[in-house]
Formats: C-alpha cells, structure tokens, sequence
C-alpha cells in the first residue's frame, strides 16, 4: 500500500493530493464563471446572477471574479458593476482563430512578403481602441526587430499596423480612439502624445500608407497598410518592420507596392463578408486597466 504523508489525504481510487484536488477545482470554477459572463455579453453580468448560474458561495464568486479582472480575462463596468469579457480573452480567442477568417486568409500572403522583402511580416485587427498582432511571419534577413510578437496588444496608432488601422477610420471615431487611449498613452507611450498621433493619421492618409519611423523603439522601424471590408471599414492591417537601414525611402518605394498588392489579394478573398470588427462602441469605463 502506498504511504500517505502526515496531513496529505487522498482521494479514494485517484491517487491525487488534496491540494491538487483544490488547485484543479478552482481552475473548474473559474472557468465556470468565464463562460457565463461570455454567454451574457453583451449586456454583461451581475454579481448576483452568477452566484445563482454557478451555485458556488457569493464569497467565492467574487474572489473568483477578482482574480480573472486581474488577469485581464474579465472587466468589471465602474458604474454598472456588471462583469464582461476582457481584453485577454479576445486575445486568446483571436489567436485560436487560425483555421478560419482572416488570420487563415492572411497566411498565404504574409509569407510571399517575408519571403520577398527578408523582413517580419505581421497581420493585426482592431480591438475596440485597441489592436492585436494575429501574426508574425519570420523573414530570412539575419537582423531583425523583435518589437511586435503574435498576441501582442497595443493602443491603435502605435506601430505602423496600429496606424494604418487608425488612419483607415473616420475622423470622428478616430478621435474617440484618442480620447480612450489618452490614460494608456500617457503611461505607456510617452514618445506618442495626441498632437504626434493626429499628425501621424495626416501624414498616412496623405503617403497612402503608415510609416512607424522608430517611434516606440528606436532603430524599429515599419511600414503597413489597410485591408478593408467593403463598405470601407478596416478589417485588419498587413505591416513589415525590419531595423532602419533596411527601411530606407527608396526601399519603402519598393516594399508599399508589395503590400498593398497583397492586401488588395486578402480583400478580394474578403469580399462580400461582413466585417469581423463592426464598429466599436464607446465603452464603459473599467476597473482593469487597459495598458498591455
């Protein structure tokens, strides 16, 4: 018979320390609760309601509650106090999304600009005000830039994805987005204020694609371009970054047409669905913070 430590009970036939049993059954609640508030959005959830859907003691609910806004798998409405679904968990979301969409869509092409330019290739979608990079294609260029990973979350306008995805919007929901970023710009990045990020949209609108010139890690630099639904809105961005001397004018002039080729490919497969990313609603203010 196999010995049991003083104070480590078993469960009969298992095998399996108390402690384990704990740890396994809190994951058990936490995702319990992750699910329900998924399945109220988007009117979100009440405290009181997902003691009464999960059954578990309103104590534990909470502090379960706490621990996934600190994640930032959930966030909680300041003024309603309903719980939605976080940043964190679109991220996951999006990123198990490779066998459909536009990530699916976009690999095919992503790799054809790695393999011509030797440089990163990236896709991002908008997120709110926010946006996510879905993917990094590797090119063979020795030297890269290591700036931006699949999953990564940022403020729209930082990156040249971020501000091609900013630029693409109308004026006045860009500067919505600049009003919602204002707290996370000014914590996270400095090298961005609005009156950089307005003349940014400018001067992207006016060249026909966005340009990062080092601007949140120096020496980084990219460039990117829209891919749009068709009614106009942008669905995602495709973008390169590579370290400034590869990133030159006269190489930028060679690079812009191969994006922008590529986009207009993704938006042809696109054509006539809807878009992935409606128009987002200005929303509640949260107790999660919103900086990555």
């Amino acid at each position: 018979m196999p010995s049991v430590r003083s104070g480590q009970r078993h469960e009969a036939g298992t095998g399996a320390p108390e402690a384990a049993v704990g740890g396994t059954q809190s994951i058990e609640r936490a995702v319990r609760l992750l699910l329900l508030v998924g399945r109220a959005a988007p009117a979100g959830a009440r405290l009181a309601d997902l003691v009464s859907l999960s059954g578990l003691p309103k104590p534990t609910v909470r502090r379960v509650l706490l621990a996934l806004v600190r994640t930032g798998l959930l966030d909680q409405d300041e003024t309603t106090r309903r719980y939605h679904v976080g940043p964190e968990a679109y991220v996951l979301g999006t990123l198990a999304g490779t066998r459909f969409g536009i990530h699916a869509l976009a690999l095919d092409g992503l790799s054809r600009i790695a393999r011509s330019s030797g440089d990163c290739a990236f896709l991002s979608v908008p997120r709110g005000a926010f946006s996510v990079c879905l993917h990094r294609e590797e090119g063979t260029f020795p030297i890269r830039t290591h700036v931006l990973q699949a999953g990564d979350r940022h403020p729209l306008g930082i990156g040249a994805g971020g501000l091609a995805l900013l630029a693409a919007l109308p004026d006045a929901e860009a500067e919505w987005v600049l009003e919602a970023n204002a707290d996370a710009l000014a914590a996270a990045y400095p090298g961005y204020p609005p009156a950089v990020l307005r003349a940014a949209i400018a001067d992207t609108r006016a060249r026909g694609y966005a340009l990062n010139p080092g601007l949140y890690v120096a020496g980084s630099w990219g460039i990117g371009v829209p891919v749009r639904a068709p009614n106009g809105r942008p669905l995602g961005a495709l973008s390169l970054a590579a370290i400034e001397s590869r990133l030159t004018a006269e190489r930028q002039g060679e690079l812009v047409p191969l994006l922008k080729r590529e986009a207009a490919l993704l938006e042809a497969q696109l054509g006539g669905a809807r878009a992935e990313h409606p128009p987002p609603p200005r929303p509640a203010r949260i107790v999660a913070k919103a900086v990555p």
